[in-house]
């Protein structure tokens, strides 16, 4: 007879519940438990504006809802027959001292000495310790406790995310120069299955090449021409199809991954004030990661002084784009008139929670620092005539509980391609310099 499965008690740590403050109801009808130096830490993280700080509240608001006097004593019912039960645990003294091993005490060694106690009083229970902290997860195996990454939001086949684009060739140029003549051409002559809403073709024969992209609205491939937008042009395919994306107007939702120096930012930008008038503002923003782990406080002057170092990059997108013409042209005057008019803002992402944005597009940098739950809050921001385009390199990630598979920016990519509000490209070759290619090529 095979053997009937342990029953299964997750402990929590800290950064899960900063990352998702509903983490304790995804483990399905599976025990949960949360050393009393987790509830510590998260009493630290309640006052703030960023996601961290209102996970941390919401989920001190939920444990309050369901708990009573008996919380550290007894196992108490999530929701009836679909989850598990939950615990808080406030025995750190286990037979193996975590604290002794590692050299240092410190709340991490505390809630792994939860789990120690926790693994002796259960021994007929698989202790599992859920973070989304390397270290820890690490320090927990030496003491051989199983540990896992929180991967409730998590994409599994990174290598394979949606890239936006498709190289087709061909043997003569029938197909290419249908698209040229008739402004469009049946997908089925392109591709076997119905294309994804808005993905873009490269397609090429020995002797002629052609740009489209598939409009699900018509149904048919049609062209995309290479164009310029404030003074910036496109120099390779793949900024083309960015541009193309971003200037669609059907086209409210946009992400542009790749690597530094490949012009996210600046064509983002740039397409945002070619269609200046068709939004009453352009904001443009940028999570804050700060150095060293130290909050934005400890730097001196006011709001402004503060993040200014943090938005520098935006500003030098938005001065490479002003320096293509005079200081006496009319284009340079508009951008200066946005700025002082309020038209055009560079702001922290915590300044529009709570907001909803109608009649804007709104630029996102480094959308990679973001969680799901952020890139979620900012898009249910948008009203009316609002586009929201997010830029960045999900490879480059600044936080220490993200990576590449659980990124905001990896999870909107893979969620929302094929909606036909929606397109992506990955922008592959960079544009910056010679020198910037060579470094991010050998080093």
């Amino acid at each position: 007879m095979p053997r009937a499965k342990k029953h299964k008690i997750y402990v929590l740590d800290t950064s899960v519940l900063l990352y998702d403050s509903d983490a304790v109801k995804n483990f399905q009808k599976n025990d949960i438990a949360i050393p009393i130096t987790v509830l510590e830490e998260i009493d630290t993280f309640k006052k703030g504006n960023n996601v961290i700080n209102l996970h941390a509240r919401e989920f001190s608001r939920y444990l309050d809802k369901i708990s009573d006097k008996n919380l550290l004593q007894k196992w108490i019912p999530l929701n009836g027959k679909t989850h598990g039960r939950l615990r808080v645990l406030n025995n750190e003294k286990s037979e193996v001292d975590a604290a002794e091993v590692f050299g240092k005490k410190k709340n991490d060694h505390r809630i792994l000495n939860s789990v120690l106690r926790l693994m002796e009083d259960e021994p007929e229970k698989k202790v599992i310790l859920v973070s989304k902290d390397i270290n820890l997860r690490i320090k927990a195996r030496a003491l051989n406790i199983d540990a896992e990454d929180y991967e409730t939001i998590r994409i599994k086949d990174i290598d394979h995310l949606y890239k936006g684009k498709t190289e087709v060739a061909y043997e003569d140029s029938e197909v290419i120069d249908r698209l040229y003549e008739e402004g469009q051409v049946d997908p089925e002559a392109v591709m076997e299955e119905e294309p994804t809403s808005n993905h873009f073709f490269i397609l090429k024969n020995h002797s002629s090449s052609a740009l489209g992209y598939y409009n699900s609205k018509s149904g048919y491939i049609e062209p995309v021409h290479k164009r310029t937008a404030y003074g910036v042009t496109p120099r390779n395919v793949e900024q083309i199809f960015a541009l193309q994306a971003i200037m669609n107007p059907d086209n409210l939702l946009v992400t542009i991954t790749g690597a530094a120096g490949t012009g996210k930012t600046l064509l983002a930008l740039a397409g945002a004030l070619e269609q200046r008038r068709n939004y009453h503002q352009i904001y443009l923003a940028r999570p804050i990661v700060p150095l060293s782990n130290n909050d934005i406080g400890y730097l001196p002057g006011d709001v402004n002084s503060k993040i200014d170092p943090y938005m520098q990059p935006l500003w030098d997108n938005l001065s490479f784009i002003k320096n293509q013409f005079s200081e006496s042209s009319k284009k340079y005057q508009t951008v200066e008139r946005m700025l002082e008019n309020d038209k055009l803002r560079i702001i922290p992402l915590a300044y529009i929670r709570g907001r909803s944005l109608s009649n804007v597009i709104f630029i996102v940098d480094e959308a990679q620092n973001l969680t799901p739950h952020e890139v979620k809050t900012i898009i249910t921001r948008a009203g009316e005539n609002t586009k929201i385009i997010f830029t960045g390199d999900i490879y480059q990630i600044d936080t220490p509980y993200l990576d590449t598979q659980s990124n905001g920016l990896s999870f909107l990519v893979d969620r929302m391609h094929d909606n036909d509000l929606y397109a992506h490209i990955n922008l592959e070759k960079g544009e910056r310099s010679e020198l910037a290619n060579l470094a991010s090529k050998l080093l």
